[in-house]
């Protein structure tokens, strides 16, 4: 089979060599600033982890056309979102008969009203961040912050308890390390 190259169809390979072009550039200008981001946020936080940050941001989609400033606003929205999941997750778990622990279900219910409150937070958090009240959203997404902790300590004062929500509050406060490191890298 031979192949016509043609004017018209040679006008068209061309075209369209020019938009792969285009978009491998662009992609690679993308996954850059994410690794360059979360390059910084590792090395100015040690406790947020390089890979999380990565394999975190890269999982949006808005990331692809994304600067510093966008970034920052990404990782407020996957917080929130995550926050959210979070609270569906505590109310699926108080839900169940099977949690005969009262210690437990203390500490689910206070998990609830802190991620309740944490979703309120972020959302202020968002907007501060929109008007650029950096300030503002660091004090806010650091509360948020804390509620995870905050959380999860509750489980370890008892004995021997562990906490269902190990994994969820360690990416709450993973993704507001990042969050808060991308703010103050904004304000400097």
């Amino acid at each position: 089979m031979w192949l016509n190259f043609s004017s018209s169809s040679s006008s068209s390979f061309s075209l369209l060599m020019f938009l792969l072009f285009l978009f491998t550039f662009h992609a690679l200008a993308a996954q850059d600033i994410i690794n360059t981001t979360c390059q910084k946020c590792s090395q100015h936080d040690p406790k947020i982890d390089y890979n999380f940050c990565v394999t975190s941001l890269q999982a949006d989609p808005r990331t692809r056309s994304a600067d510093l400033r966008k970034l920052g606003l990404i990782s407020i929205k996957l917080l929130a979102h995550n926050l959210t999941t979070t609270r569906q997750s505590i109310e699926g778990m108080l839900k169940k008969k099977k949690i005969n622990d009262p210690h437990i279900r203390a500490c689910l219910n206070d998990c609830l009203e802190l991620y309740s409150d944490a979703i309120d937070t972020i959302e202020q958090s968002n907007k501060d961040y929109k008007s650029k009240h950096y300030e503002d959203a660091n004090m806010d997404i650091s509360s948020v912050m804390d509620a995870s902790t905050t959380c999860e300590h509750g489980f370890k004062e008892k004995d021997g308890a562990s906490s269902p929500l190990t994994k969820r509050n360690n990416n709450v406060f993973q993704l507001s390390a990042i969050a808060l490191s991308i703010i103050n890298m904004l304000r400097s």
